[in-house]
């Protein structure tokens, strides 16, 4: 059900205004082409979350303006003007108003070309934001529809933190694995010194009915590991989809990076599969886990790979700077278990 819109509150000289907030990710554990409930193939991935990092947005209404007579601050956010355009057309729609045109601000601490989901994050946070100044807080559906017109493909981080599998160039759910994933420490670094991937020059390679067959494997097991809470399996998964991703990303220091969670007793390796981000994972109730982390930090640096943050997969949660008609939106879903160790979230 779609809320009724409320009046907006005048802000910036009497204009309705709005605002908005995304979160990022850090990569994915799962990337490839997987089964719909119609047989139908499609390409879907499973996001490793985190919090902090993220794109809040506001957006200045002005009535009587053309539509398409919007900005967007700092300029060459095209798929945020997108997105802002988009938005102002559904929304006006929704509340049977004439299209308008308007001001976009964004603010966005995403690393952009890490494969963290800058441009889905300042996507999402402008349409929230839009549709706050009208009042209004869209389904997730109509928001992932948005952001996939917006730029072709987007990452799931319209949804409530729950891990999904999802069809990311369709902008749709293809599963919903469990409730929350296994708690998880995260030691992030920077493969290829960090720079940017160009997602849009790397090969595409033909997924035959093997390799399908291998992705719905590797899904039946994820699923498993977030069903049975088993960190294990889970970094076993995602070091399976980050190796075969090394089919088309090549990132030379994959090797060493597996070798350096083998020897740390980490579950596992992810891999950002468009970008250069990846995290060292870790079960939070390994013995001598803060001996581990440090000693996978060491070993980074020894071999040129920066580490990032470590973080883990269970934050404390807090309000997020979304308008009064998204209040609450993406407040991380934390696991109903035990295993919550007290003091990690100060590594």
């Amino acid at each position: 059900m779609i809320p009724a819109a409320r009046p907006t509150t005048p802000r910036d000289g009497g204009l309705p205004t709005g605002t908005g907030y995304a979160p990022c990710h850090h990569g994915e554990l799962l990337q490839g082409v997987f089964l719909d409930d119609d047989g139908r193939r499609c390409a879907g991935l499973v996001t490793l979350p985190m919090a902090g990092p993220g794109s809040t947005a506001g957006f200045t209404r002005r009535p009587g303006t053309a539509p398409d007579a919007l900005t967007v601050v700092p300029a060459g956010r095209t798929k945020a003007a997108r997105a802002a355009a988009l938005a102002v057309a559904e929304c006006a729609r929704r509340t049977g108003t004439p299209p308008c045109g308007g001001d976009v601000r964004l603010a966005c601490d995403v690393p952009v070309g890490l494969g963290m989901g800058s441009s889905t994050s300042d996507v999402i946070a402008t349409v929230r934001a839009v549709a706050d100044s009208y009042g209004l807080r869209l389904p997730r559906d109509t928001t992932a529809g948005l952001a996939v017109r917006a730029e072709l493909a987007c990452d799931p981080l319209m949804l409530d933190g729950r891990p999904v599998l999802f069809a990311q160039r369709e902008g749709r759910v293809l599963e919903v694995l469990g409730p929350a994933l296994p708690p998880l420490v995260v030691v992030g670094c920077a493969l290829g010194g960090g720079a940017p991937v160009d997602t849009l020059a790397l090969p595409v390679r033909d997924v035959g009915d093997d390799d399908v067959r291998d992705f719905e494997r590797l899904r039946t097991l994820l699923r498993r590991a977030v069903a049975d809470g088993d960190v294990r399996r889970l970094g076993e998964v995602a070091t399976a989809s980050a190796r075969r991703g090394q089919q088309v990303l090549r990132h030379p220091e994959f090797d060493a990076l597996t070798g350096i969670a083998r020897r740390a007793g980490a579950v596992g390796v992810q891999i950002a599969h468009s970008g250069a981000v990846a995290g060292v994972l870790f079960d939070p109730v390994a013995p001598g886990l803060r001996h581990r982390v440090r000693s996978c930090l060491r070993a980074l640096d020894a071999h040129g790979i920066p580490a990032t943050r470590t973080f883990t997969t269970f934050p404390t949660i807090k309000e997020l700077p979304n308008g009064p008609a998204h209040r609450g939106v993406d407040r991380p879903t934390g696991p109903d278990t035990a295993r919550r160790p007290a003091r990690l979230p100060a590594l």
